[in-house]
């Protein structure tokens, strides 16, 4: 798309206060520790700010970060649905992040908003948004993974009857590990090369997606936070949160495109958990809860008309 009226000033200023305002939120959430800055430059160009909270009452860990870096040539990741696009100078600014909480009945939760902006070979600027937000849960409630998916919808509905679906389903096929058969989670929302609504309702539509995350996730933490656990529940945790790595590092475009780019290793890889493990051959019990979350939530499912 070649619209010239993009406001990149107004996407920075937007992504940046969403940065605040969910560190802010958690913090308070978490009552022990507070997120730390780091501050950081990209030598080819741009930089951004890591937010990391550890070792909390109620996360174990949680990354936020900002970045806007620039370039002379538009990584892999980023040009294969638009080769055209190869070998351009580029800008790219986006906002990630990913909560690991300590309890196990907390889930996991990702999100990402992101912007590019590059020049084609007219000169001509060709712009997309992209991101989502999707929920990973190692012993799952139905109600909370239905609200969840009540406000992703909720976030849609505004711009139209088939984005929900149409992003949900995108999700579910993205958050997908092919060689293990299974998705990693619940899914939620998830979208890339978004310009066909024009500038300002496609910003429009990243503004919603972004302050629906909050009001999707908070209260599932508020629901969970004291619910009682033990070593049992650790382990499982953990062995499922080698699913969240395995994803992350064979299959995020995400990651991929921060490591093409010469991006900052460190803050690329905040997402990943800060204690996992992995078993050889492990299967649930037969009738566990551990047996639910394969049986039941580990694949698509339309949430907000199930039967039974």
């Amino acid at each position: 798309m070649s619209d010239q009226n993009y406001n990149l000033n107004s996407v920075k200023t937007f992504l940046i206060n969403l940065q605040t305002t969910i560190t802010s939120t958690l913090a308070i959430i978490d009552g022990k520790e507070n997120f730390t800055s780091d501050v950081w430059d990209r030598p080819e160009g741009g930089g951004g700010e890591s937010m990391i909270l550890k070792d909390g009452a109620i996360f174990e860990q949680a990354g936020v970060g900002f970045s806007h870096i620039h370039g002379s040539e538009l990584p892999p990741s980023a040009t294969k649905a638009r080769p055209e696009l190869a070998g351009k100078q580029f800008q790219a600014m986006g906002i990630s992040l990913v909560i690991h909480p300590l309890n196990p009945y907390i889930p996991t939760t990702h999100a990402n908003l992101r912007f590019f902006l590059a020049k084609n070979n007219k000169g001509k600027a060709i712009w997309w948004f992209g991101g989502g937000f999707d929920l990973t849960p190692y012993y799952p409630f139905l109600e909370d993974v239905v609200t969840w998916h009540q406000n992703a919808y909720d976030a849609c509905i505004q711009f139209g009857d088939e984005l929900y679906p149409r992003y949900k389903k995108w999700c579910d096929d993205y958050f997908y590990l092919k060689h293990r058969g299974e998705t990693r989670g619940v899914g939620g929302l998830f979208f890339d090369d978004l310009n066909e609504l024009g500038f300002e309702k496609s910003f429009n539509f990243i503004k919603a997606v972004g302050n629906q995350f909050l009001e999707a996730y908070i209260p599932i933490v508020n629901s969970r936070k004291n619910h009682p656990y033990g070593e049992r529940e650790q382990k499982f945790q953990q062995y499922r949160r080698g699913r969240y790595v395995e994803f992350n590092l064979l299959y995020d475009r995400g990651t991929l495109f921060g490591l093409q780019s010469g991006g900052r290793t460190e803050s690329i890889l905040m997402s990943l958990p800060p204690k996992v493990r992995w078993e050889y051959n492990w299967k649930p019990e037969p009738g566990s809860p551990e047996e639910l979350l394969y049986t039941k939530y580990l694949k698509p499912n339309d949430w907000l008309n199930l039967t039974e």
